[in-house]
């Protein structure tokens, strides 16, 4: 079944709605999330046991001469599930158990008793994996007739991954959960989710087919999961991308946690400040996607050691307790591999900030040759905060010295992307695929190596939209990177009218329309005095 064929965003909202009234909206997720994260794991468990009754019960298989007289040892063995990436799940945590007693009065118990059961695997599994599942129901104010309802909603065929084998299915399930629990939470999701529209573009721009993917804001893991959509788009394998990441709240990390072991993914992700507890000291990334928190004060930089390696000079001249926008910047530059790229979304005021610790690091990083290219995007993209964003594209490839990208050190390119997009609801604004194409092949397209018969294009500037600058450009604009200063205003078209003549004719059809105004306006009036 393709995935477009699966139509559920009604069923699922009604199974978050059996908690209205118990659990209020922005709390939704911390219930609903975790049991599609056992059903997964249920699941998972189920498939790989009938694969190994099938291999056991096939003459032409090894298992069937090996283990013909042992079934029970084979279907008893741990290890046969975790060589196949899953758990042997015992009856008691199984879906199947939730399901059959979903009507039972103690049905918050005996699902709080599953979750024990599949946390023990995942703790000795992987101890990262500790509290992900906890007990969360019988504390809750959550009925047993509520409980048992999302039970069975979540139990329809169409959202079983036995089912609907190659749709990744729970996987799709929970990213619309993310989505839907970030627009009833309102400002408080920022935390934890990117709308799909940046995510998309920033893959799409960063291409990472292969290496080490890092995230210091990790929030959900949406940009890793997409990343993993990218490669399975391109024919690539998810065995050539490594998942690193940190994110600050224990609460998040369990989200991101989850969402990786759906889309069985390997992955190393810690929970801490990224700011002033950088667990991954050493590690170099050949792609960072990123969407750190916007204009973070207080955020304490005296704390910083002052011999930090991340820093570009001084922590005094380099960092302010007003935003730790530059912070992020530095944070990310210091993680990048020799020929790493990253992709940042960040407000519209770190193009421009003037305050001593941003303005210094950011004509550190003109000056230095760091900034590969600047995205502004337009409004309304984000559910959670009204602030204008923008992307910031940092590259250590640019001296054209890997073979495929040529020599652009004294340029940056400017793409002004703001009248994009179109308007999904009042409040949100999305890009179309059209849209993200656009942009990615913009700067695929500038940073390429032309060749003699190339039939994918050439890059040119477009006034009003994209306009490759040289640094000394930027620098006589006093280092400021907005966009709109460098790509001018879009081209009009000329329909070769004199403007006299059109001056005239405007002047004409005002006149008629004042005189229409007025005879109006006697109509009303003559209309009124009969009343």
């Amino acid at each position: 079944m393709a995935k477009a064929d699966i139509d559920f965003e009604k069923e699922l909202w009604d199974a978050a709605n059996e908690l209205r009234g118990a659990v209020s909206e922005n709390n939704y997720k911390n219930y609903i999330l975790p049991l599609v994260f056992l059903k997964h794991i249920s699941e998972r468990y189920e498939m790989v046991h009938e694969e190994l009754e099938g291999l056991i019960q096939d003459p032409k298989s090894e298992y069937y001469s090996t283990y013909a007289d042992e079934i029970s040892y084979v279907l008893d063995d741990p290890d046969e599930y975790r060589s196949r990436n899953t758990f042997k799940i015992p009856k008691t945590a199984s879906w199947q158990h939730l399901k059959d007693n979903a009507e039972q009065d103690d049905i918050k118990v005996i699902v709080d008793d599953a979750f024990d059961v599949i946390q023990e695997l995942l703790t000795a599994y992987n101890p990262q994996l500790n509290n992900i599942l906890p007990r969360i129901f019988v504390r809750s104010e959550l009925s047993p007739k509520q409980t048992g309802g999302i039970i069975n909603l979540l139990s329809h065929p169409k959202f079983s991954e036995k089912e609907n084998p190659e749709s990744d299915i729970l996987g799709r399930i929970y990213e619309y959960y993310i989505g839907r629990f970030a627009m009833a939470e309102g400002s408080g999701a920022g935390q934890f989710f990117t709308p799909g529209s940046i995510v998309r573009l920033l893959v799409e721009i960063l291409e990472p087919y292969k290496g080490r993917i890092f995230d210091a804001a990790c929030g959900s893991g949406g940009m890793f999961v997409q990343s993993l959509k990218f490669v399975k788009e391109h024919g690539g394998n998810k065995s050539d991308i490594s998942i690193y990441g940190q994110e600050m709240t224990a609460q998040t990390l369990r989200l991101c946690l989850m969402n990786l072991m759906l889309r069985e993914l390997s992955f190393d992700i810690k929970l801490g400040n990224s700011l002033l507890d950088d667990k991954f000291p050493e590690l170099k990334a050949d792609y960072i996607i990123a969407n750190p928190p916007f204009n973070v004060s207080n955020w304490h930089p005296e704390d910083l050691p002052d011999a930090d390696p991340r820093l570009f000079g001084p922590k005094e001249e380099f960092t302010t307790d007003g935003s730790a926008n530059y912070m992020w910047m530095q944070t990310f530059w210091h993680h990048l591999s020799d020929t790493g790229t990253a992709g940042i979304v960040m407000a519209n005021g770190a193009m421009t900030s003037n305050t001593k610790g941003e303005k210094n690091v950011r004509q550190h990083m003109v000056d230095n040759g760091m900034i590969d290219a600047i995205v502004r995007l337009p409004d309304k993209l984000f559910l959670t905060t009204g602030i204008p964003a923008c992307i910031f594209i940092l590259s250590k490839n640019r001296d054209g010295k890997d073979g495929t990208h040529r020599e652009r050190k004294n340029e940056i390119l400017f793409i002004d992307a703001s009248k994009m997009g179109t308007m999904a609801s009042r409040k949100l604004r999305v890009f179309s695929d059209d849209d993200i194409k656009k942009i990615g092949d913009t700067y695929h397209l500038w940073r390429k190596i032309p060749l003699e018969g190339d039939k994918g294009g050439e890059y040119t500037n477009t006034p009003g939209y994209c306009h490759s600058a040289t640094l000394s450009e930027v620098q006589k604009q006093d280092y400021k990177l907005t966009p709109g200063i460098y790509v001018g205003t879009e081209a009009e078209t000329d329909d070769g009218i004199p403007f006299e003549e059109k001056m005239e004719g405007l002047k004409a059809k005002l006149s008629q329309q004042f005189e229409k105004s007025y005879e109006l306006q006697k109509k009303i009036k003559s209309n009124l005095s009969k009343i």
